[in-house]
């Protein structure tokens, strides 16, 4: 049996359009109990989210069936503990990594497509097949070169600026697990950064974010990410001075850079 709802209107309707928590309600000085409950699956939730490990034989199976080849490597964070408790681990290559890495360069190509783990191996879980089944055919039709799919373990964004750049990409697209609310454990966020490089600043990329069942779709997703590349391509530039004008006709080859 539901719990009964309790919130007067108008927040009984208000509450209905959002997962944001309003208009709870309150016993005595404290939460009722349902709410409370709720609070604490929630909580529960984004920790699991958190601490989960990244699948990377599912991952990979399922890159595979989409047409993409896979690379696995890991960040010099040893483990999840070490990766939460050390941000800059995270953020560049183990050395038999890069060296794996290195391994693949062949001739440089427009996108090197980086899959991370970050913050909530559940998001990438949930969301990377979706996303990329609907960017893929936008990236054909753009004609773009995409490097293997590199699958990062332990990895932050700023672990894309040295693949990339490994990789002679124009470009890097990361997909990563965003810090879970208590809303959206499974949030995956996409970060675009233009000639990718150690030491490239958060300024200097374009992040499309909450992409989950209650937030963006993946297909939207796709479409945003498909725009912000091919303008930060055209212009040759990525971060504040690229703004997303994706719901705009006009194309950003025709707009003033």
């Amino acid at each position: 049996m539901s719990a009964p709802d309790t919130r007067s209107e108008p927040w009984g309707r208000l509450s209905a359009l959002t997962p944001a928590r309003i208009g709870l309600g309150r016993a005595g000085s404290g939460l009722g109990t349902h709410e409370t409950l709720r609070f604490a699956l929630a909580h529960a939730q984004a920790r699991d989210a958190v601490h989960a490990a990244l699948d990377e034989d599912r991952l990979a199976a399922e890159l595979g069936t989409l047409g993409l080849d896979s690379l696995r490597v890991a960040s010099r964070a040893a483990g999840r503990a070490s990766y939460l408790l050390r941000p800059d681990l995270g953020r560049s290559l183990d050395a038999a990594s890069r060296t794996a890495v290195e391994a693949r360069v062949k001739a440089g190509c427009d996108i090197a497509l980086v899959i991370a783990d970050g913050l909530s191996a559940s998001a990438v879980t949930a969301q990377t097949e979706a996303f990329l089944a609907s960017f893929l055919p936008l990236s054909k039709q753009h004609g773009w070169s995409l490097s293997p799919a590199v699958i990062v373990s332990q990895g932050r964004v700023a672990i894309g600026d040295e693949i990339g750049a490994l990789l002679g990409a124009r470009l890097t697209l990361l997909l990563i697990g965003e810090r879970p609310g208590l809303s959206s454990p499974d949030s995956l966020g996409l970060y675009i950064t233009h000639a990718p490089r150690p030491g490239r600043n958060d300024g200097e990329r374009n992040c499309v974010s909450n992409i989950h069942g209650a937030g963006l779709s993946p297909a939207e997703a796709a479409a945003r990410a498909a725009w912000l590349i091919e303008a930060s391509l055209s212009r040759g530039l990525s971060g504040v001075a690229l703004k997303d004008e994706s719901a705009s006709s006009t194309s950003p080859r025709l707009a003033a850079p």
